[in-house]
């Protein structure tokens, strides 16, 4: 879907914070839940900045779509500041406590969605605070129907969610047996109250104070593990970014743990190098992305440990020379052999279970984030008393945040925006952002048609390439007497994209938005 008009101005007889404050263009929103987009939307409207909508999307998502982005999680956003045209990582990623209790059977991360998303738009919004909170504490108390997409999480969960008081007062359906499904009313007393303290007195009460203190024991009730210390400790960190350049803009991603990002632009920068990739038939390109997936899953042994911890500079693993280096036996005809790799790709067993969403203003500034529970609904027991699903501690058994996944792509010379990403999907999400992103700034296609191809997906371990159905029997056929062993699987990854081409906030009647066919989301940027 492409915006309109190029123009935005401000209507004097709506006065500002209200819905059509803003006429012309607004920016745009997407997200994989469709309120949480229709929110930002109105946020923009409203005469929000792309900080505020984010913000706003976010603690929606935390009643919609808490499988994913309960208060509990945590994540990273990408930021672009128009003014100073710079990029820059927040990461509040949901860490592991320092000693887990040997009581915990559960153990769970330290919650870092309330501070991270408080953080952001404390630095970059423009909204009050309480305007931020109050859409989704309404929400929370008065109940709604389920989604679509919420409720694919809750089928695929099941009943056993139903095993803790908590997650069953929140999410059983009508019969009481079961979780709720698609259209049923749901609601979630105690996490609006808890809403309720954070709109009226910020994050602070989150994570010291009486609050904290009742939070911590709840937590550990419910077989987590958190000290009252470590919670008050916990601080988002304001990171530089992964850069890539990408002919005259640059690309930025998040360093880890949002190491899907990071594998994401070692394989931008390897598709910058090789330079075929616009050019290419449909044969040639799958086997290409195959290839430089290979070699960056198995280049992400080389600066990240088994913790889920880099033990390298970010700043390095995309310069010229390293990626130069990474390119060598690469065919169009030919897949490379494991045998050949310096080093050899493992099996993280990452989480597929984390949820994107972006949005830009009128003026340029955006955000792209990636949060997650560390697994499907994180531990899958609630804080009693405070309706907030805690979060999976990360762990190599598959519970993480390394399947975060932001993109950015800016002009820093004319400081104007051009793209931003987010990709869900786990261990396929770099495949599935870099093929979106190479058919559109590579490519040059439509960012719906670039989002409609079939994907290609190959890490090495197993050492399979994984294709959709869509892909045609000619590059079936290309990729086997290239040598790939391939498997059809139903969906690699999804995608959620903003695309200006033209860059904002110059030629706004140029920019595209659209969710992921594969997914149940919605892109939003009306004009009046």
């Amino acid at each position: 879907m492409a915006f309109g008009l190029s123009a935005c101005s401000s209507d004097p007889k709506v006065q500002e914070g209200s819905i059509g404050y803003v006429g012309g263009f607004l920016g745009g929103v997407v997200a994989d839940e469709p309120r949480a987009a229709l929110l930002g939307n109105e946020m923009l409207s409203r005469g929000g900045t792309a900080a505020d909508a984010a913000a706003a999307m976010y603690f929606m998502l935390s009643v919609t779509m808490p499988s994913r982005a309960g208060l509990g999680g945590g994540g990273a956003c990408l930021v672009f500041d128009v003014k100073t045209g710079k990029t820059q990582t927040l990461d509040f990623t949901a860490l592991a406590p320092a000693n887990i209790s040997p009581n915990a059977d559960r153990p769970s991360a330290i919650p870092g969605n309330p501070r991270g998303f408080f953080a952001l738009q404390a630095r970059h919004g423009k909204m009050m605070w309480r305007e931020i909170i109050s859409p989704s504490e309404r929400l929370a108390r008065f109940g709604f129907p389920t989604s679509r997409a919420f409720a694919a999480d809750l089928k695929t969960t099941g009943s056993a969610l139903l095993l803790d008081p908590g997650a069953k007062a929140m999410f059983v359906g009508k019969s009481g047996m079961n979780v709720a499904v698609e259209g049923e009313n749901i609601k979630q007393f105690d996490l609006a109250a808890t809403l309720g303290l954070l709109r009226a007195r910020g994050v602070g009460p989150f994570y010291t104070g009486p609050f904290a203190r009742n939070f911590v024991e709840s937590v550990n009730q419910a077989g987590g593990s958190l000290t009252v210390e470590e919670l008050r400790a916990f601080l988002p960190k304001w990171r530089n970014t992964v850069r890539v350049d990408v002919g005259n803009d640059v690309a930025h991603f998040a360093p880890p743990p949002a190491a899907a990002s990071t594998v994401s632009a070692v394989m931008m920068a390897l598709l910058e190098e090789n330079g075929d990739y616009d050019n290419g038939t449909a044969p040639e390109r799958a086997h290409l992305i195959a290839e430089i997936g290979l070699r960056a899953f198995a280049d992400r042994e080389t600066w990240l440990n088994a913790e889920g911890k880099i033990i390298k500079n970010e700043a390095t693993l995309t310069a010229p020379d390293r990626i130069e280096g990474m390119m060598t036996g690469l065919r169009s005809d030919q897949r490379t052999p494991l045998s050949a790799l310096p080093t050899q790709p493992k099996n993280r067993q990452e989480s597929p279970s984390s949820t994107g969403f972006s949005a830009v203003d009128a003026f340029g500034n955006a955000v792209a984030c990636t949060v997650t529970m560390n697994a499907a609904f994180g531990t899958g027991r609630v804080a009693m008393g405070t309706g907030v699903l805690l979060a999976s501690a990360p762990s190599t058994n598959g519970r993480g945040p390394l399947g975060l996944a932001p993109m950015m792509v800016v002009n820093e010379n004319s400081k104007e925006f051009r793209m931003a990403a987010t990709a869900s999907g786990g261990v396929a999400a770099p495949s599935a952002l870099i093929g979106v992103a190479a058919n559109v700034l590579l490519a040059e296609q439509s960012l719906k048609d670039a989002l409609l191809q079939p994907r290609v997906h190959l890490s090495g371990n197993p050492d399979v390439t994984y294709v959709e159905p869509g892909v045609d029997a000619q590059t079936l056929a290309a990729l086997a007497k290239a040598g790939h062993r391939t498997q059809v699987t139903p969906m690699i990854g999804t995608v959620n994209a903003l695309y200006c081409p033209g860059g904002l906030p110059a030629l706004p009647q140029t920019c595209q938005m659209a969710p992921d066919p594969r997914g149940f989301g919605l892109a939003s940027g009306t004009m009046r």
